[in-house]
């Protein structure tokens, strides 16, 4: 979409993305489109699904373009082949955008794709005069979030990982989203012998200063009204680990008296996606281990929340819970720190770089008994819940601000674009890649 002011386009940018639903990866995206276009940039989302009743406002308020690709193709086959499903869907976007851009005069010049760099060829080696540079945003090596039990698996698997990392290397530019992906990608990815720049992710704080103004949300939330709310935002996935948080309930009772212990709920809210099995089994799961460890009264389950539902929620808390380990980057300890909010998390991966411990919150071992005795420090002295929100609002500020997110994606895109040339040098680059990938 042009830029609003009518204004010839400092660049023209688009998107490739597999799903346009509402997780941490999604939410990137739209931020970092977002922020480009505000920065003057023609940019357009191109994606292989997009269901408006599960997706962020921007992409479906007329905030951004977004245009969906071959929405007809299932997401796997009964449950099976998720990743060969998305592989395929990803290039038949990337023609898709390569034959809109050769019939087009609005080429864009710069081609970000994400999670699938199987693409990339589709856009690099067909016929016709476009030759985008292409940047690649990888929130974390795909061939490290599966398992390989079986024989079959691995066999399957390995013609896709081996794709993973050759079209990787075919990108022009390559960033991750923390200094922990950066080290895995590259041992991971040891043959490219590439150093990722890190750009780190951030929140439209725009949209959460005017979500705070919804009334509509408040009244939504009017019977979450705990003293010590401690939340958890994280997809229904089992890797989220959720389950921990629930189960330290349980080992909390024992940290606080009667009348603390009373005034303790926990909410469980975020992205629930009723076409994944796996979504649906494991909050059934969830809901079961509530009853098992009889904390089903101080538990509220809050699914697929629209934006100003999550941000009062967060407005309204007393702590955030975020159980994941090893997460790749983690974006809603920042949203909580935004909003002034202390983050107790499990002490590895993103949430190293984002929350100082016994400063802007508590990191810990991915244990009940660590977890809970974070909390009750907070609920025996909430002094330090204040002071630790005041420290994280002020990080935040410093270190993760949208205006230095955008500032950085600008630059990026300029660097690409400021490199390019109209014919012939994108399909030479990539005949060079080749050569080195075999040389290698």
């Amino acid at each position: 979409m042009p830029p609003r002011n009518g204004n010839t386009p400092k660049g023209r940018v688009a998107f490739i993305h597999p799903d346009l639903g509402l997780g941490g990866a999604e939410r990137l995206i739209v931020d970092a489109a977002v922020g480009l276009q505000r920065r003057g940039y023609d940019v357009t989302i191109f994606t292989g699904y997009h269901n408006p009743n599960h997706a962020f406002p921007e992409t479906i308020d007329g905030t951004l373009k977004v245009v969906p690709v071959c929405q007809w193709i299932p997401r796997s086959l009964f449950g099976k082949c998720v990743a060969l499903f998305a592989y395929v869907k990803m290039t038949l976007v990337a023609l898709y955008v390569n034959f809109l851009a050769v019939s087009s005069s609005r080429r864009p010049q710069v081609v970000v794709c994400d999670q699938v760099s199987a693409c990339i060829p589709a856009l690099k080696i067909l016929p016709g005069f476009f030759y985008p540079k292409i940047m690649f945003y990888c929130h974390f090596p795909d061939l490290l979030q599966t398992t390989r039990g079986s024989f079959f698996k691995r066999l399957y698997r390995a013609p896709l990982d081996w794709l993973e990392q050759f079209t990787t290397g075919l990108a022009d530019k390559i960033v991750v989203n923390s200094l922990f992906t950066r080290k895995v990608f590259q041992e991971t990815f040891s043959r490219l012998k590439t150093t990722p720049d890190v750009l780190y992710p951030s929140i439209n704080t725009k949209l959460f200063d005017e979500a705070m103004k919804s009334s509509q949300a408040l009244k939504q939330l009017a019977n979450i009204n705990s003293k010590y709310t401690f939340l958890s935002v994280n997809r229904f996935e089992r890797k989220k680990n959720l389950a921990l948080a629930i189960r330290t309930l349980k080992k909390l009772r024992t940290c606080v008296d009667e009348e603390e212990w009373g005034s303790v709920h926990l909410v469980l809210a975020g992205g629930y996606d009723p076409r994944l099995e796996d979504s649906v089994k494991y909050l059934e799961e969830l809901k079961k281990i509530c009853a098992d460890e009889g904390v089903v009264d101080h538990v509220t389950f809050i699914q697929s929340p629209r934006d100003d539902v999550k941000v009062h929620l967060i407005s309204k808390c007393f702590a955030l819970l975020y159980t994941p380990s090893n997460e790749h980057f983690g974006i809603v300890p920042l949203e909580a720190m935004y909003l002034g909010k202390p983050v107790i998390a499990v002490d590895s991966g993103g949430p190293r770089e984002t929350v100082v411990n016994e400063v802007t919150g508590f990191l810990c071992p991915a244990t009940e008994i660590h977890f809970a005795v974070a909390m009750g420090r907070l609920i025996k002295d909430p002094r330090i819940a204040v002071n630790m929100g005041s420290a994280g609002k002020a990080r935040f500020k410093e270190h993760f601000s949208f205006d230095a997110f955008s500032l950085m994606w600008d630059r990026s895109i300029e660097g690409l674009i400021s490199t390019s040339s109209t014919y012939g040098h994108g399909r030479a680059d990539l005949t060079g890649k080749i050569a080195r990938e075999h040389i290698d």
